[in-house]
């Protein structure tokens, strides 16, 4: 009788200091801020030492570390300030891709067509419903966290089952499977920004043909697969493990009012009909976004941030205007406003960012730490030539990223840190920046929902307390790990089918780097 008590104590001992020591970590503008200083630090240190390697560009020539502790350094530290800033690629593709989302969120487009898909599928397919609402609510940035996950508990509830249950397959959903989806994402800008800017360190060419959609047929099967495995984690381990519910609270599911339902038939037919002018600027031959190639080439792939923006910003309009949330211009005005408000953070974090990423191409620090770092993994072994050592060296990377993730929330933050070091380390051994990038999104995705850390992860607790008071970090914690061991396992056999069968990750997009 003892034994389970001290495993139980033994874990959430584990989870305390997890949670200590990732309180004790600066904001990550603080980070940056700190990494820029260290950056100018180990550039003059290595400079003064002569730090060089072989030029992987320029064949028989060498690049040397260039030092920011120097007149000239400092100078261009003051000078290329505000240009690193702005210049940050991210940046602009995000804000931009949120002018979109943010009208579609602040007009209730986003609420309502989640409610609706859960809401209007046969009971027996309720939990494959909340799983797949999840992961689709990726493309409103973190408004699944807000709607669909207490929505999920309530919907459970109503329907007899555990809301619990309900809650823990939204939530694995909207978390655990956030890089998943049938369209993109803001996310895909976002990383896709910093990994073009991280491979452009290594070859400019390659950079400039990449896409933001390098990861989309990954992604795209990966929803299907992973409603799967969520549906059975959720009715064959979680809700059997929970029990039955003997809570009083029944909830309301929160069905479509028939205004909300006349919105959405409005918004869908927007949206038919602006992708269908979208196809005609891409698809006919004469098309201005199509260019000389095929469809799958520039230009239309550097359109696609507008694209996005256009896909969200004209059915949330038309659905404002008939549900009477958007009444006037100065309501999309405010909406806006208000969604761009929200977004200051973000904007510090990319002006810091900008800063060290300017400051670790400039001074080389980051071809000197990949080409050494490749160098000692081929030393070790791991080369794209032999497949057994290619799948480890991704398995490695995918943990390695996964445990950082416990302690920095920030998918962003984090790939901003790791793009510039690994991506071209990838691309020295032969395995292109869209497989970095892939694995670096699994192991983000599927470690959010164990992490105490992840901002969102004690709002879901408190969603948690309205059916049980005593749920608590281990009561979430043995409720959500299942879903990221088998979202891990599934998605790495996933990739390493992937890698075995050498198909693309997405347009243009393959397995190895032939630079």
């Amino acid at each position: 009788m003892e034994s389970t008590p001290t495993k139980r104590g033994l874990v959430m001992r584990s989870l305390d200091s997890i949670e200590r020591t990732g309180n004790k970590l600066p904001h990550p503008v603080t980070l940056f801020a700190i990494f820029s200083l260290l950056i100018i630090i180990f550039s003059g240190v290595f400079a003064s030492l002569d730090v060089q390697v072989d030029d992987p560009l320029n064949e028989g020539e060498v690049l040397q570390v260039k030092s920011l502790w120097s007149s000239e350094g400092i100078a261009y530290i003051f000078e290329s300030a505000v240009t690193n800033f702005t210049s940050f690629a991210p940046l602009g593709t995000v804000l931009v891709t949120m002018i979109g989302i943010g009208l579609a969120e602040r007009s209730g487009l986003i609420s309502a067509a989640l409610r609706g898909l859960v809401t209007s599928v046969p009971r027996q397919l309720m939990t494959a419903a909340l799983v797949f609402g999840g992961i689709m609510s990726s493309m409103a940035a973190d408004a699944g966290y807000v709607v669909l996950v207490p929505l999920g508990a309530v919907i459970f509830a109503g329907l007899g089952r555990h809301p619990l249950a309900g809650l823990a397959a939204a939530f694995a959903g909207v978390s655990a499977g956030f890089s998943a989806n049938l369209l993109l994402t803001s996310l895909d800008p976002l990383l896709g920004g910093l990994t073009q800017e991280a491979a452009a360190t290594v070859n400019p060419d390659y950079a400039a043909n990449m896409n933001y959609m390098m990861n989309y047929y990954f992604m795209a099967i990966s929803v299907f697969v992973l409603t799967i495995v969520g549906t059975f984690v959720t009715d064959k381990i979680v809700e059997p493990r929970l029990g039955e519910y003997k809570g009083a609270y029944k909830g309301d599911a929160g069905y479509l009012k028939p205004e909300e339902k006349k919105g959405l038939w409005a918004a869908l037919f927007s949206f038919i009909a602006t992708m269908a002018v979208i196809s005609l600027l891409v698809v006919p031959s004469w098309g201005p976004l199509r260019g000389d190639g095929t469809i799958l080439e520039a230009p239309f792939f550097h359109t696609l941030v507008p694209v996005i923006l256009i896909m969200f910003f004209i059915p949330g309009l038309v659905y404002g205007m008939i549900t009477k949330s958007i009444k006037n211009d100065k309501d999309v005005a405010n909406q806006l406003s208000d969604t761009m408000a929200t977004m200051g953070a973000y904007i510090v974090l990319a002006f810091v960012a900008g800063q060290f990423i300017a400051y670790f191409n400039e001074t080389n620090l980051g071809i000197v730490m990949a080409v050494n770092g490749a160098e000692f993994i081929e030393g070790l072994g791991f080369d794209s030539g032999n497949l057994f050592m290619s799948i480890m060296l991704i398995l490695i990377f995918i943990i390695v990223a996964g445990v950082i993730n416990l302690f920095i929330g920030s998918s962003s933050a984090k790939w901003a840190i790791m793009a510039p070091v690994f991506v071209p380390m990838m691309m020295g051994l032969g395995y292109s920046p869209e497989l970095t990038q892939l694995a670096y999104r699994i192991a983000d995705s599927t470690t959010n929902i164990i992490s105490p850390l992840m901002p969102y992860f004690a709002i879901v607790i408190a969603f948690a307390q309205k059916y049980d008071k005593k749920v608590g970090i281990g009561t979430l914690m043995s409720s959500m790990i299942p879903y990221s061991i088998f979202f891990t396992i599934v998605w790495v056999v996933m990739l390493i089918i992937w890698m075995l069968t050498g198909l693309p990750l997405g347009p243009n997009a393959p397995i190895d780097y032939v630079g």
